[in-house]
């Protein structure tokens, strides 16, 4: 499967969550448009995270798209566990619609009503319906942030 696999080169998001006073996101690779008719966006959280367990019980979610010059930003919400730090605090960020998390300095963004959840393994897949969603206008055409690009990001937390 490595032969397949190896090839692909996902564009990365951030995904953020708040649920019962907390507060997560988290660097996904897994996320893709699963439905044109109605729109319909999946991200998938490792069980391992953090963020999927704010998640569980969160009913929206925030989804972001980084360009390449946003590493330190990828870094932060990959390579550190919210068990730990407190990656907000380093991020000017808002309340949104529901109270989904938005942060303010990303390419793109949209937060998604959780019309789903689906087991994947040691995945779980959230099936967002899009809600309210907006972006930099002064990106000067920087690409977005792909999975080669944060192949050396050191994950905050075991793969699993």
């Amino acid at each position: 499967m490595d032969v397949f696999i190896d090839r692909l080169d996902p564009d990365m998001c951030v995904v953020t969550a708040a649920a019962d006073g907390e507060r997560a996101g988290c660097l996904v690779g897994f996320a893709s448009q699963c439905s044109m008719e109605p729109v319909r966006y999946v991200v998938w959280l490792s069980k391992a995270n953090r963020t999927y367990r704010v998640a569980r019980t969160a009913s929206r979610l925030a989804v972001h798209l980084l360009t390449r010059e946003q590493r330190a930003l990828a870094e932060l919400f990959g390579g550190r566990t919210g068990d730990r730090t407190d990656k907000f605090a380093r991020v000017r960020w808002r309340e949104e619609a529901g109270g989904a998390v938005v942060l303010e300095e990303t390419a793109a963004w949209f937060v998604g009503t959780v019309v789903r959840r689906v087991e994947g393994g040691d995945h779980v897949g959230f099936v967002l319906e899009p809600q309210t969603w907006g972006g930099r206008e002064d990106t000067g055409g920087a690409r977005l942030l792909r999975l080669s690009d944060a192949t050396s990001i050191s994950p905050g937390h075991p793969a699993g």
